[in-house]
């Protein structure tokens, strides 16, 4: 009989394959090809044993045969609470080999975003975003990746690598078109749950075959292998014996097979009953007695080297048992010799990898088990102090800390503390909620529990608001947070509870507290606080005269801090929704600024406020015709978001509101192009929040206008813009933009009622800003035919609150609005009023649009192609083909 041998120079635990070994050299292959080659990603599943180690091997021998760069990495049981740690293992060779200068310029901009995750700078004072810092991660590979041409990435034991490496690997993978990088993940099939499975069903996803999974070896696959090791004369019933006892995992198999030539085992049928005691002897229990008969030094070793993991060395080793250099050194060549643990291989390991590591992960998996739970966890708060003393920080230390069991030990609240810290300042806020989490098991001093459970909802704020809510509520509840950290946590309780779409409830809270002060600076924030998320609020009121008291309070303001400066932009955005004087809103917003400019601590980044209040005062400028300085704000918001790494919700309201800019402005092509943007930012963060309502509706207005009906329809239908709308005002007005949308595609019954529900919802909030709910206009046009009276009725009603309200713009569209009802020469007039008014507004597809409709109620061909000039500088392809379509049939023009 003949067996199957694995490829040449490969492990002996590459029996039976044959099929996954090519299916690498194929991608190895594709990407060699040259520079333009496609990345591609491989997923190599199988058991604790079964090769997934020893294909990477192979293919790291191939690649490199073929003058391939390899980045490699694993991860591991014990470090899998140890942020970016698989990504920082990954990256180790590229960044080694450049200077800090060289690093910096290869990352550009986002040196500082991801250079504290890789450990390669310090990190700023701000928390960081944790996408941004994982967009920040994705360039730098790519950077680096396009610098070492042809690239191949190995990570090994997927299952085990951190939280924060999956997310930056899933995003990675999803971006390898037009990158040439090969990467070959491997994973153990479940061991994962929650956001790292998630991530890894992604990874997969992602891949381009479908993923090798690695079976068990056959007999036949044994048999040979049993006789490539032992040698031809190993008779059948010793080789099927071998396969019965390992079951054919590949890496049981090879150890069996070692250790009966270490012993001397005659490889014949009478020493097969021998073999399934010498396998026990490899696992488990059997592992655990082999350590006992080295001595207890060396099981002692043993069991230091698995509570480090990573990085072992006789020296750490030695401190962490509590041994001489000597006796650890023996004991080092002891546990070589029985294989237990090895010299790392030099092609594979990394900088800092240590001097040894165990032969298997199952065998460091046994060891770390077989350690007495007491002093297993004695032994990592060694560890703790080890590595604290020797410089890493509270945050290297904190994978230890979490396994120390609670012991009434302040220190360790204050070094869980700070590392929660350290973890946060890097963009791994999950990694701080372990650490706050366990230091509340602690437990805290009174007079410290409550910081610490308000530290704990800082961090999972942009996570878990739900959790967060829960956490503040609950630190609120206690004695020990007070004076401005007290404010603080109320607001940010209240931010909670308005992402988890709970407005009323945040309102509620912040009223109460404020109530709770005396009149003051705390007092005053509070109060702003609340008229803040009332003012967002789309639902009925939330408090009788809150207009009024507004009005009262804002009244004593002249913007001496940022409460008095916050109370006057809350002021003018309340003026600038009920369609109050636009003159008087715009001074109210100009006294909010300093000489021109965002107070100190009132930026787009500083988070005492908040976004909110800041987009609000934007959104005055923009609707009150005020574009320059609109775009000024979201342009600098944009920059500040892009500086600080923030491209999560943030960016996307940022890139939606520069969209709205463009759509205000007339630059239509620009404002697609933004608000598709803010979408793609917005599914990352999750479907349903209000910056997902701002990114879909200002995508579907702006489609809308560029006459794109139908794909203004399909967005709508993809991303579920439709009822029931949020709890938040989304600008311009949902209701508003999908009754038009269902009026264009040809729904107008089902346009008319949503319409109408807009004009209810407008009613209720006292909501008469013509432009920013334009409900009147479009329902008067729907209604022109089959109600002329009702429809005369909201035109003139329309014209009156825009006069009131008294921008340009506003006129212009009621103007625009009263022509289309009439004929003749009273259409006419009407429609060069409007055009006289929508010139001066610095709106211009509203002035493009009026042109075209004056062109053609006055038949003048000069005004039609005076409308399509500016209907083609607009991108408003359906205005253009309008315009075309009158001049091209010619009838009655002149």
């Amino acid at each position: 009989m003949t067996e199957e041998r694995p490829p040449k120079a490969a492990s002996a635990s590459l029996w039976e394959r044959e099929d996954a070994v090519a299916g690498v050299a194929e991608a190895l292959d594709a990407l060699c090809v040259d520079r333009s080659s496609s990345g591609s990603l491989l997923v190599v599943r199988g058991e604790a044993g079964f090769g997934k180690t020893a294909l990477l091997a192979e293919t790291r021998r191939m690649a490199e045969a073929r003058e391939c760069v390899v980045w490699q990495a694993r991860g591991g049981e014990t470090l899998k609470s140890v942020p970016f740690n698989v990504v920082r293992q990954l990256l180790q060779p590229a960044l080694i080999s450049l200077m800090p200068e060289e690093t910096r310029e290869y990352l550009g901009d986002w040196y500082d975003i991801a250079g504290p995750a890789l450990g390669i700078t310090e990190p700023g004072e701000r928390q960081a975003d944790p996408q941004g810092v994982c967009d920040g991660l994705v360039a730098a590979v790519r950077r680096l990746a396009k610098r070492d041409w042809p690239l191949v990435l190995l990570i090994d034991d997927a299952h085990w690598a951190d939280q924060e490496t999956l997310r930056w690997l899933a995003a990675f993978a999803e971006r390898l078109d037009d990158l040439s990088v090969l990467i070959v993940v491997a994973r153990r099939p479940g061991e994962v749950s929650g956001e790292s499975a998630r991530y890894l069903d992604a990874i997969a996803a992602t891949a381009g075959p479908p993923i090798t999974v690695l079976e068990s070896l056959t007999p036949k696959a044994t048999a040979g292998l049993t006789r490539a090791t032992l040698g031809p004369h190993a008779d059948g019933a010793f080789c099927r014996e071998v396969w019965a006892v390992t079951d054919g995992n590949p890496y049981e198999t090879v150890e069996l097979l070692a250790k009966v030539k270490d012993s001397g085992l005659a490889p014949i049928e009478d020493s097969a009953a021998e073999l399934r005691e010498l396998n026990r002897s490899a696992r488990g229990g059997g592992l655990v007695a082999r350590l006992d008969d080295l001595g207890f030094e060396a099981t002692r070793f043993a069991w230091a080297a698995a509570i480090l993991s990573t990085g072992i060395s006789v020296n750490l080793v030695a401190k962490l048992a509590t041994m001489s250099r000597e006796e650890a050194a023996r004991c080092a060549e002891l546990l070589r010799t029985a294989r237990i643990l090895t010299a790392p291989d030099p092609a594979a390991s990394q900088a800092g990898a240590g001097e040894l590591e165990f032969v298997h992960p199952l065998i460091a998996t046994a060891v770390y088990d077989s350690i007495p739970g007491g002093v297993r966890t004695a032994m990592h708060g060694i560890a703790a102090q080890v590595v604290t003393d020797s410089g890493l920080g509270a945050a290297s230390a904190s994978r230890h800390l979490l396994q120390v069991h609670p012991d009434d030990d302040q220190e360790l609240v204050e070094q869980l503390r700070e590392a929660a810290r350290e973890h946060l300042s890097i963009g791994a806020p999950d990694a701080a909620r372990r650490c706050l989490e366990r230091a509340l098991l602690e437990p805290p001093l009174a007079e410290t529990h409550a910081r610490v459970l308000y530290e704990l909802g800082c961090a999972t704020l942009l996570t878990a608001p739900a959790t967060t809510i829960g956490h503040l509520q609950t630190a609120l509840g206690m004695p020990g947070l007070d004076g401005h950290a007290r404010v603080d946590a109320v607001f940010r309780l209240s931010q909670a509870l308005t992402h988890n779409d709970q407005l009323e409830e945040a309102v509620r809270t912040v009223e109460a507290e404020a109530a709770r002060h005396e009149p003051g600076a705390a007092r005053m924030r509070l109060q702003a606080v609340q008229f803040m998320w009332e003012g967002i609020y789309a639902g009925e009121g939330t408090s009788p005269g809150r207009s009024e008291r507004l009005a009262a309070l804002a009244g004593t303001c002249v913007g001496r801090d940022n409460s008095e400066r916050a109370l006057l932009i809350l002021r003018g955005f309340d003026a600038m929704t009920h369609g109050e004087n636009a003159e008087e809103v715009v001074e109210l917003c100009d006294r909010a600024l300093v000489n021109g400019r965002l107070a100190p601590g009132l930026g787009w980044t500083d988070t005492e406020w908040g976004l909110e209040i800041l987009m609000m005062l934007a959104s005055s400028y923009a609707y009150t015709d005020r574009l320059d300085r609109a775009e000024s704000l979201y342009n600098e918001a944009l920059r500040a978001y892009v500086s600080a790494g923030w491209s999560g919700g943030h960016l996307s309201l940022a890139h939606a509101y520069i969209g709205l800019g463009h759509r205000r402005r007339g630059r239509l092509r620009e404002a697609e192009i933004s608000l598709r943007e803010s979408l793609r930012l917005a599914e990352r963060v999750g479907r349903g929040l209000p910056l997902y309502w701002s990114a879909t509706c200002n995508l579907v207005d702006t489609l809308l206008a560029r006459g794109h009906v139908d794909e203004a329809w399909s967005i709508a239908e993809q991303y579920g813009f439709a009822p029931p709308y949020p709890s938040t005002i989304v600008l311009p007005d949902p209701r508003c933009v999908r009754g038009r949308l269902l009026l264009a595609v040809g729904r107008t019954k089902d346009g008319i009622n949503e319409l109408e529900q807009a004009a209810k919802a407008a009613t209720v909030r006292g909501h008469h800003n013509p432009v920013l709910v334009p409900w009147a206009v479009d329902l008067a046009r729907a209604l022109a035919v089959e109600d002329p009276t009702r429809a005369a009725q909201l035109a003139s009603d329309a014209r009156r609150q825009a006069e009131h309200f008294g921008t340009d713009t506003a006129i212009g569209e009621a103007l625009r609005c009263a022509a289309s009802l009439e004929t003749g020469q009273r259409a006419v007039r009407l429609a060069a009023q409007a055009v006289a008014y929508l010139e001066s507004s610095p709106c211009q597809y509203e002035h493009a649009a009026a042109r075209v409709e004056y062109g053609i109620a006055a038949r003048s061909v000069a005004e039609i192609n005076r409308g399509l000039t500016l209907a083609r500088s607009c991108g408003a392809d359906g205005l253009v083909t309008q315009a075309r379509e009158v001049l091209e049939t010619g009838r009655g023009l002149r």
